[in-house]
């Protein structure tokens, strides 16, 4: 593994002894020495602040909204250990409870807006909060409660609102212990009922400043906060990283393609975190303008994109910046310094195309167990193919039974990995193997420079006829540029029970796109005859060059589409 590592955390030393005493500080003795460092530095950003206006606060003003709110937390009953609950879009406000929450000493829940009432109740049931930060629409529902109390995170008129809510007196910090509990993360549920994922203080810090050993950020680096905040994913790489080196964080809260690239531009966002749906619909509409140039100038393009790749895979340079300046700054993205893919496996071709315009466009890898950054491409080293290198020596990873292609379960072991699920010891022990290691549950393999390579989730393998196994996530991907999809799940099924071989399905949501193509309009309950034979055709295309055990053999056109978990991945549902 001989890959030069990056310094990320030896300032931390500086500190010890002052405003930490362990191996690493607690996320509110992070936040004070952040506070400590950046004082007058931009943290929170928001494009709907007052009056619908920008509005940036400082490292300094967040401190003083979230100690007032903590003083009022402890003077209102919160004692250390007792759990919060905040739910509500990305904004500053959900920002500051999470923040109060660790002043104040207590276990935060950060829990999905987009779940319904019903949802919602069930976790909160489940996490047993003394108090609950929402938005303004859920308030009327949960403020009937006697078992906790509520709290606004969208209207400063409500005299509840956390800004108008102050205590007495000044509790600094009620948290100093790196190993006590820190949150409550409940998993997606993209297979099933999700679970409440507990990590400390020490899993979160650590994998903040783990994960940079892979790159540098610098405090200069704005990073826009658009995936839901209380996700593992945005939580980690945004809301963590940005804090642990004093960076701005622009809270997004629409994926509209307009307004995304709108707050791009003016918020100078030099850090874009996303999964493969945004990064394809950013790059489908950079490509659309491309090729509307003309064929000439369009072929012109795509040599200079091949050569910018070349110049920076041989010689570490990144001339993409210069050469494609225009269609950068078009696109809204000219200030990117990085773009990072995770929540999902990315197509290798949308990869290499980001980084053939100049965008130092990476992947990375976790779960919500392991904090979650457990694998990172460096920037100046990275494999197209590959999730990212895995965080040694800060950890170990080892691939359980291979098969001969090296192929198995990913375990992992180290300060990022989780302790347990919440109430759930059986659960618990299923998922850790005899030496401590956490079973992923993603099968792959790794390189001899310890790059991980992924096949896709071992609950979701298809084995075929003569025992060959497909991986559905390896097909789908595929498809991922494919402009006529909204979406395409691959799952197996049993046509002959006797010998119980799999073979393939393609469940597909055809796209607005195909229907204006072909002149159609969607109407519900009606797949027309040229939308099945469009679909067909590019199936067909497809299994003419496949191998020929994972050949799509069944198609179902959805009326509707499939559920999505608010990190936009389909929640998979088997008829095994």
């Amino acid at each position: 593994m001989a890959y030069k590592l990056i310094d990320s955390f030896s300032f931390l030393d500086s500190f010890r002894g002052t405003f930490f005493s362990g191996e690493w500080p607690t996320v509110s003795e992070l936040f004070l020495i952040s506070r400590n460092r950046f004082p007058d530095s931009p943290f929170f950003t928001d494009f709907e602040g007052s009056g619908g206006s920008r509005q940036t606060l400082t490292y300094n003003q967040v401190y003083e909204n979230a100690s007032r709110l903590a003083s009022w937390l402890i003077e209102n009953g919160l004692e250390k250990g007792d759990r919060i609950a905040v739910t509500g879009k990305n904004s500053p406000e959900w920002g500051t409870a999470f923040l109060a929450g660790f002043l104040a000493g207590s276990v935060v829940c950060p829990m999905d807006y987009g779940l319904s009432e019903k949802e919602l109740e069930n976790l909160i049931a489940t996490a047993k909060p003394k108090f609950v930060f929402a938005d303004e629409e859920k308030l009327p529902h949960f403020e009937k409660s006697a078992d906790f109390r509520t709290i606004s995170l969208s209207c400063k008129k409500n005299p509840q609102h956390l800004y108008n809510l102050c205590g007495k007196k000044n509790y600094e910090n009620r948290c100093t212990n790196e190993n006590d509990l820190a949150v409550i993360l409940f998993t997606s549920g993209t297979t099933g009922n999700p679970k409440g994922v507990m990590l400390t203080h020490k899993n979160l810090v650590s994998d903040s400043f783990i994960a940079q050993t892979r790159m540098k950020i610098y405090q200069s680096d704005v990073f826009y906060a658009l995936l839901p905040i209380h996700h593992a994913y945005t939580l980690q790489a945004v809301f963590m990283v940005s804090l642990s080196q004093g960076c701005e964080i622009v809270f997004g809260k629409s994926m509209a393609v307009t307004r995304l690239l709108k707050e791009l531009k003016e918020g100078k966002i030099t850090m874009l975190l996303g999964v493969p749906l945004l990064f394809n619909k950013l790059l489908a509409g950079i490509m659309k303008g491309i090729k509307s140039k003309g064929p000439v100038v369009n072929g012109m393009i795509h040599f200079l994109m091949g050569l910018s790749y070349f110049i920076k895979k041989v010689f570490k340079k990144n001339p993409g910046k210069v050469l494609f300046k225009s269609v950068l700054d078009k696109a809204s993205i000219s200030s990117l310094r990085i773009a990072i893919c995770g929540g999902g496996p990315l197509a290798s071709s949308v990869f290499k195309v980001y980084n053939e315009m100049g965008i130092d466009f990476v992947q990375g890898y976790g779960l919500t167990e392991t904090s979650p950054i457990i694998a990172l491409n460096p920037v100046n080293h990275f494999k197209i193919e590959s999730v990212g290198q895995y965080f040694y020596p800060y950890m170990e990873m080892k691939i359980f039974e291979p098969d001969e292609k090296g192929v198995g379960e990913v375990l992992v072991k180290g300060p990022m990995v989780f302790g347990g699920y919440y109430k759930m010891e059986e659960e618990t022990k299923k998922v850790f193997d005899a030496d401590g290691f956490f079973k992923t549950g993603d099968l792959g393999y790794l390189d001899k420079e310890g790059y991980l390579v992924l096949c896709g989730r071992a609950k979701n393998m298809i084995v075929t006829d003569g025992g060959k196994n497909v991986y559905p996530e390896e097909i789908e991907n595929e498809f991922q540029l494919c402009s006529d999809f909204s979406q395409i799940t691959v799952q197996g099924y049993v046509e002959d029970p006797e010998s119980k071989a799999e073979k393939i399905e393609a469940l597909i949501y055809v796209s607005d796109d195909l229907y204006s193509r072909l002149n159609l309009k969607r109407e519900d309950g009606i797949i027309p005859p040229e939308v099945d034979a469009a679909v067909r055709q590019i199936i067909s295309s497809r299994n003419k060059n496949a191998r020929g055990y994972d050949k799509i053999e069944k198609i179902t056109i959805l009326e509707k589409p499939l559920e999505m978990t608010t990190t936009q991945k389909v929640k998979r549902h088997y008829n095994k």
